[in-house]
Order: C-alpha cells, then structure tokens, then sequence
C-alpha cells in the first residue's frame, strides 16, 4: 500500500528539519506512541497501542532515519511487533521544500505492510488504516510544528501557546 501527500507548514524549513529528528516530537505525532526513546543518528525505539478493526495490539518496534540531505530529504523506516496480532512496517520518503513566504512543504510518500492477524482483516480495512495513521501523523507533525496560535486557557494574559521549537529553546 502506497499513499503520498503534502503539508504546508508555517516554519522554516531548518525548523522543520530539526522537528524531524526530534524523539519529543515523534512521540507526539505518532497516533497511539507511549513512549519514544533515541536519537535521529542510533534510531528510536517506540511502543505504540493501536487497535486495527477488531485487533488491538501493543507493538514494540524501531524507527530508523536513512538517506539523510539536511536540510532537504530523509527517510524514516519504522517496524513494530505486536505479538500475536502480527506485525507492521512503514516507510516514509519526506522531502522539504522551502517557500517564498517562509513557510516549508513538506512531501511524503508513505509505503506500508503488515503481516500476522493483521493482515487477514482485509486490504480495504488495512489501506485504510494506513492511510489514517499517515494523515494523523503529519497533519499533528504540521500542528506541533506550527504550534496552536491560539490563546493558551492557561497562560497569563491570554498569551499565544508555543510551538514546538519555542517550547524547546524556551523562546
């Protein structure tokens, strides 16, 4: 299965670059992540519970970076084991592009596999499951990076919440 797409994103595009590698940052877009560990150069481990159809499972998997041209394009290949229900891979082919606002389109083109229990559910149950997952993950990629720029309930005077590079620097 194979889906591709794109997202403007309001940063430059070294800040989206520097979101990429980020563990905090993954962890926060992966549907379903309870934990992130690693870095972008040994790869991150992850544990992430989805629920596919009627399967629930836990898996426990890898995500590596390859073919890295800072600032322009990367891959992330991810593998996750989730015990009897099968397992899942992922690839991701991201390529940025700077724009003249300032702002960074971000390219992917997304191939994924299951196996296992998972993959007798169907190909329609499946793709569409891909397909969702890839669209969450970048959409909230795009919110995380950008940062809400609404006023945050809790921040005094109705400050604006930061986003993810400002958290980060304490900006």
């Amino acid at each position: 299965m194979e889906l591709s797409d794109s997202k403007v994103i309001a940063a430059d595009r070294a800040t989206v670059w520097a979101a990429l590698l980020s563990p905090e940052v993954l962890k926060d877009c992966v549907p379903g992540c309870q934990e992130m560990s690693g870095n972008a150069a040994d790869g991150f481990e992850a544990t992430v519970v989805q629920k596919v159809g009627p399967v629930k499972a836990t898996f426990k998997g890898t995500v590596v970076l390859s073919d890295m041209v800072e600032p322009e394009s990367l891959t992330l290949s991810g593998e996750g084991k989730g015990g009897a229900a099968g397992f899942a891979k992922g690839v991701a082919n991201v390529r940025l592009e700077e724009n003249a606002d300032g702002s960074t389109t971000l390219h992917y083109v997304v191939e994924a596999k299951v196996g296992g229990k998972l993959a007798q559910l169907g190909s329609r149950i499946i793709d569409g499951f891909a397909r969702k997952m890839a669209d969450q993950f970048f959409t909230r990629f795009q919110e995380v990076v950008e940062g809400p720029g609404a006023p945050d309930a809790d921040a005094p005077d109705g400050e604006k919440k930061k986003g993810w590079l400002k958290r980060v620097i304490g900006g």
